[in-house]
């Protein structure tokens, strides 16, 4: 294969991460996200997390930087890209993002804008048969299981083999998405990937890094944040297609 890295990067804080953070604190039924999922921007740290992703790539040395840039469509994610690109002054054609629909995150369906409470007050028998068929493989009418998104991200990782200038990719994404990325590349099973989004989830605008020896995928890190923390920025934790509701 020619693509032998893959650098994860999750978007930085989205104003439906700030909005579903307010309805869990008000324990409120619906989240007010400002738009469609797919619309939804950056919060104002969400830019500055972004930017401080971009001043880590520009102080790689050039022959660690990434060679091709793929984004998910979702706008917090291509925002992300876009700032983080501009801020290393990689902005230029060749590293222009691809988007590819692919890299977007979980959809949940019904489920959409819908808090813990909200989905176990005015959808048991949903909330019921998650509890039965477990949060990896209970798809929400409408919406995906994490299996779904798998399998297309299998689909991705198979068409990286068509790069074969490129040896290097950032990808800008989700925290589900990460994971699922790690699952399939480092050979997961269910009670693994579960346990690690549980227990060590990823944080907005963190690196989680995959390099390809010759025979298998291994982890060069994992949900790294010493570039927020370097830049003074605030660390945010905020799950989201991660989180209980799915």
């Amino acid at each position: 294969m020619a693509i032998t890295e893959l650098i994860l990067v999750r978007h930085g804080e989205s104003a439906g991460n700030v909005a579903a953070l307010e309805a869990d604190r008000s324990e409120s039924h619906r989240i007010a996200v400002p738009s469609r999922d797919a619309d939804v921007p950056l919060s104002a740290l969400g830019l500055e997390q972004a930017a401080a992703v971009g001043r880590r790539l520009a102080a790689l040395t050039p022959a660690d930087r990434p060679d091709i840039v793929f984004s998910s469509p979702y706008r917090r994610a291509h925002e992300t890209a876009v700032v983080a690109l501009r801020a290393a002054a990689l902005d230029a054609d060749e590293l222009r993002p691809v988007v590819d629909e692919r890299l977007r995150d979980r959809e949940l369906g019904i489920l959409d804008t819908f808090t813990s409470i909200g989905v176990d007050a005015e959808f048991p028998e949903e909330a019921a048969r998650r509890r039965c068929l477990g949060k990896f493989y209970y798809r929400p009418p409408g919406g995906e299981a994490w299996t779904d998104v798998a399998l297309r991200l299998r689909s991705f990782i198979g068409d990286l083999d068509r790069h074969t200038d490129r040896t290097r990719a950032l990808v800008v994404c989700h925290d589900a998405v990460v994971s699922l990325f790690r699952y399939i590349c480092e050979g997961w099973d269910e009670r693994r990937v579960l346990e690690e989004a549980a227990l060590r989830p990823t944080p907005n605008a963190s690196f989680t890094h995959l390099v390809h020896d010759g025979r298998a995928w291994k982890a060069r890190a994992a949900n790294a944040t010493a570039h927020l923390q370097q830049a003074q920025v605030p660390v945010t934790e905020h799950s989201g297609a991660n989180d209980v509701r799915s």
